[in-house]
C-alpha cells in the first residue's frame, strides 16, 4: 500500500484527548496532527521520537495532519490503525496471502453476528464463506516479540465471540493479526494486559478459529505485507 501522497517528517511531542497529537516539523514549526490510534500506543509515544504525518488539505477536515508512521531505533512502525484494511486488502487481491487464497468475491465491512461488522466477507463457489477480522499490532515489550492487545479491549472479546459463532455455524473464521513493524519473529496475546481476552483467544481456538500473524514491511513511502510471524501461546 503506497501513501497516497508524501509524508512528512516531524518529532512527537505530546498526544492527548485520545485522538489529538502534537509535533514539531523540520522548520520548527508546531502543527496539530489526528491520532488514528485508541490503544496505549505503549513504547511509541516517547517525546522527541521521529513521527511521520500525512497532510489533507480538505476545508471539511478540522485536522489537516495525521499521525501515519514513527521510527525507534530505525524501525520504521505504523501507528494508524486504519491502514491494516487497505494493506490486506491489497495483498488478498495481488494473492500474496495463501490461506485467503481461492475466493472470488470479497465484500468488505459486512454486518454480521449481534450488530457487529466483519472486516472482510470472501466468498466463492467452490470454498466455505471466509469471515475475516484484521487486528493492528504494534506493541513490543520484548526484543523480536509483538504482542496484543496494548489496552483493555471489550470490542476484541465480542469479535472472538462472533467469529466463534461464525465457526460453529459451519462457516470460517480467521483472525489476522498485522503487526506493522518488521522486528519481531514472534506474537502473543499480551495475558497480563487483558486476561480475559487472552482466555476468550484461547477458547476462540478450540472452537476452530484460525489465526494468522503476519509483519510489515514499512517505509515512509508504502506499507506492504512481510513475512509470517510464529503465534506463541
Amino acid at each position: 500500500m503506497k501513501f497516497p501522497r508524501p509524508l512528512v517528517k516531524a518529532k512527537f511531542l505530546k498526544r492527548y484527548k485520545r485522538f489529538f497529537s502534537e509535533h514539531v516539523l523540520e522548520d520548527g514549526s508546531r502543527v496539530i496532527a489526528h491520532c488514528p490510534n485508541t490503544g496505549a500506543m505503549t513504547g511509541i509515544t516517547d517525546i522527541g521520537i521521529t513521527s511521520w504525518l500525512s497532510k489533507r488539505d480538505e476545508p471539511k477536515r478540522k485536522l489537516k495532519w495525521t499521525w501515519e508512521l514513527v521510527c525507534k531505533n530505525n524501525i520504521f512502525i505504523g501507528v494508524n490503525t486504519h491502514n491494516p484494511n487497505n494493506i490486506i486488502f491489497e495483498a488478498i487481491n495481488n494473492k500474496k496471502i495463501l490461506k485467503l487464497a481461492g475466493y472470488s468475491n470479497i465484500r468488505r465491512e459486512v454486518k454480521y453476528g449481534e450488530n457487529s461488522k466483519i472486516d472482510f466477507l470472501l466468498q466463492s463457489d467452490k470454498k466455505k464463506d471466509c469471515y475475516l477480522e484484521i487486528k493492528n499490532v504494534h506493541l513490543s515489550r520484548s526484543k523480536s516479540l509483538a504482542e496484543f492487545p496494548d489496552s483493555v479491549t471489550e470490542r476484541g472479546k465480542k469479535h472472538l465471540l462472533e467469529l466463534s459463532n461464525v465457526v460453529i455455524s459451519g462457516k470460517r473464521a480467521l483472525l489476522l493479526f498485522l503487526i506493522q513493524r518488521d522486528d519481531c519473529r514472534s506474537f502473543r496475546i499480551a495475558n497480563d494486559i487483558d486476561p480475559k481476552y487472552f482466555e476468550s483467544f484461547k477458547k476462540a481456538i478450540d472452537i476452530g478459529v484460525e489465526v494468522l500473524c503476519i509483519s510489515s514491511i514499512i517505509n515512509s513511502e508504502e506499507i506492504n505485507i512481510g513475512r509470517k510471524v510464529k503465534l506463541l501461546l
